[in-house]
Parts: C-alpha cells; structure tokens; sequence
C-alpha cells in the first residue's frame, strides 16, 4: 500500500536557507525511522535502487494547490508553520513505523541541521486544500485507473531528471518518466506489468524549464513544468487501465533520481 503523508512542522528557532537541502531532510527522515527501529535506518540509507521512499522540500503553509517551493531565498523564521510529505511505498515499512506515527508529540523535538523541529500534527488522508496527502492500497489504484481515458497531464513539481548511461537527462520522456515509474510498480505492487505497455504512449505537449539543484556536495539540472502523454493506436482497455495505473501512482513514487532528497515529485492533474 502506498502511503503519502503530510508532517505539519513548525521550527523552534530560525532555520537557515542551507539546511533546507535535500541531504538535510534525507537526514531527518533517517532519524525519525531510527527513533523506533535503527536497523531500518540503516536498511534504507543503503538502499542503493528501488527506493521504498519519496521526500518533497520543505514547504511553507500557505502555498496554492499542488505547487511546491525547492529553491529558497531567506531562511525560514521561529514558529512558522511548515509541512514536509513523506511518501511510503511499502506497507512493511508503514507497519514498522506505526509507533513512530503513534508517538509523535509536539513535545519532542527532531532536528533539521541545528534547527529544532516539533511535528504538529500528520495527515494521511485526502484533504481539501493538500494535494499530497493520501493513501491507497495497489489494488484499489489498479480498480480505480480508467480505462477509456487517454490523455495524461502531468505536473512536474520539483526539478526531475534522469540517469542515462553515466550520466543525467532533464528531458522527460516517456520511455524515461514510465519506466520509472514502472520500476518501481513493479517492485512493490504485486501486480507486474509488461514493459511493452509504454510502446503505446507519445508526449503531444511540453511546457517545461530547467532548474539547477544544488548543494554543499553536488549540482543536479531537472525540469519543472507541465507535460502532456497521450495513449495512441488500437489499445485494448487493460492496457490503457494499467498505464493510467502507472500515472496515478506518479503522486507516490516521484519520478526519476534523487527523489528521497525532494527531486522528481510528479502529480497528475484532471486537465
């Protein structure tokens, strides 16, 4: 079942601008799972493929909609209400962390770099003014995907990009952006689908950018934008179902790299 749930955050002191990076918010993830079982702290920082796990950046509340802040001008004031999503895309893992999610308390304090942090609250299920929380388990994402739909709006929300060879793509293509997200399908689902289902898709509208990631170890260029797929030719059904499968499922898994360090969050819109 994949989890994508919001932590309402709110600093106890100023947070710096350079501990918003992706390492830092990788690092507190690690030290919430290791507050209630170490060894898969451990398991998960060395993951090395099929990350069972998605971060976004931290966001300011406030925002519109599904738009999220990855780059930072200023540092973040004491007491001002924040909210992080943390996605889970294996129920072994939500089911290990359930007295994490038990016993947070405001009272406690984790840490994001120096700055302390108190969880305020977290949300799980679908709300009307945060489109990243949600929960659903894969077979009712597989029962509920459309089988006549054939056209695709994705938003790229934070910059995406992919490894190719030894080296990184910021272009979103569908052979890229699907197997992606087939990946990981795949891996935690239990209902396989055959590679062959992406021969059916073609982008028929690009409206993107580039934007550089960067941090104290490493510099990332990722796209951001809207991208639309469409499913062409004679396709049965179940083929058109499992790839709207595949897209509904990009608000869990991200695409492409980095995305446990707030890189390639994907959500889909209605049009």
């Amino acid at each position: 079942m994949p989890y994508s749930l919001v932590l309402n955050l709110i600093p106890r002191s100023l947070l710096p601008k350079t501990n918003l990076s992706g390492r830092h918010l990788h690092a507190l993830f690690l030290e919430l799972v290791d507050s209630v079982d170490p060894e898969l702290a451990i398991s998960l920082h060395q993951q090395s493929a099929d990350k069972a796990f998605a971060l976004s950046p931290l966001q300011v509340t406030g925002r519109r909609g599904h738009e999220v802040q990855f780059q930072y001008d200023q540092s973040i004031t004491a007491g001002t209400p924040c909210w992080w999503r943390v996605a889970l895309l294996d129920e072994a893992i939500f089911g290990k962390l359930t007295h994490l999610w038990l016993q947070l308390s405001p009272h406690k304090c984790w840490h994001l770099g120096a700055t302390d942090l108190q969880v305020a609250s977290i949300l799980g299920t679908p709300q009307v003014n945060q489109p990243w929380s949600n929960f659903v388990t894969y077979g009712q994402l597989y029962e509920q995907a459309s089988d006549s739909n054939r056209r695709i709006y994705f938003d790229f929300c934070t910059p995406t990009t992919f490894r190719v060879s030894k080296y990184d793509c910021a272009m979103p293509t569908k052979e890229l952006v699907f197997n992606s997200l087939l990946k990981h399908w795949n891996t935690y689902s239990g209902l396989v689908f055959s590679r062959e289902i992406i021969d059916y898709i073609y982008p028929s509208r690009f409206d993107i950018h580039t934007e550089i990631v960067t941090d104290s170890r490493s510099k990332l260029i990722g796209c951001v934008g809207k991208v639309i797929f469409q499913i062409l030719g004679d396709v049965v059904p179940e083929v058109i179902k499992q790839i709207n499968t595949l897209s509904d499922f990009a608000l869990y898994a991200g695409v492409g790299r980095k995305t446990t360090m707030g890189m390639g969050m994907v959500i889909r819109r209605k049009s």
